[in-house]
């Protein structure tokens, strides 16, 4: 290829966020500059600064990719949609198929979205998770519990992953169905 002449590349953007994601996925968020996004990548250094001003543009592209999942997972839900489903039961079972089928994945989208306590650049992003999860779920609860289950989701799986715990369903499905009875009493 001849000296300035640019190939058209559409996906290096998006190969360069998954890149990240594989780095952040085997050496931390520490690891991951814009050297070690490229390597991964396969791109010139270039591409990841032309793409990502910052290291925090490309966390944010990260964990904004990061965050999809579960949120979509409770929107898209069968299990979920009927108004006479079992909400708590639901919940208790999608989350324990996200900390189980793939915990590396987890860790992953848990590690991004702590990153937000010491990078104010990723906050907006980790509020967003949160909101989308909760206006996911509005259509079954009101607003406050919405939320109320989001944090307890949160902190279940952060118990789950920073222990070595077992997930425990039975356990899960109990407290937030504590939360959906306004913490009356225990379940079944």
């Amino acid at each position: 290829m001849a000296a300035g002449v640019r190939r058209y590349d559409p996906g290096r953007r998006q190969r360069i966020v998954d890149a990240a994601l594989r780095v952040v996925g085997s050496r931390g968020i520490a690891g991951l500059s814009h050297r070690t996004a490229a390597a991964e990548a396969d791109v010139p250094l270039g591409s990841t600064t032309y793409h990502f001003a910052t290291l925090d543009d490309l966390l944010v592209a990260a964990l904004r990719q990061a965050n999809e999942g579960f949120a979509r997972a409770v929107a898209d839900s069968p299990a979920l949609a009927g108004p006479d489903a079992d909400l708590a039961a639901g919940l208790a079972r999608l989350l324990g198929r996200f900390l189980t089928a793939d915990r590396g994945r987890a860790e992953l989208e848990y590690e991004l979205y702590l990153a937000a306590l010491r990078r104010p650049a990723l906050r907006p992003v980790a509020a967003e998770w949160c909101g989308a999860v909760a206006e996911a779920l509005e259509p079954r609860t009101d607003p406050g519990t919405a939320r109320a289950l989001v944090a307890v989701m949160d902190g279940i799986g952060l118990q789950v992953l920073l222990t070595d715990a077992e997930y425990d369903e039975p356990y899960a499905r109990d407290i937030l169905g504590r939360v959906l009875r306004g913490g009356r009493g225990r379940t079944g």
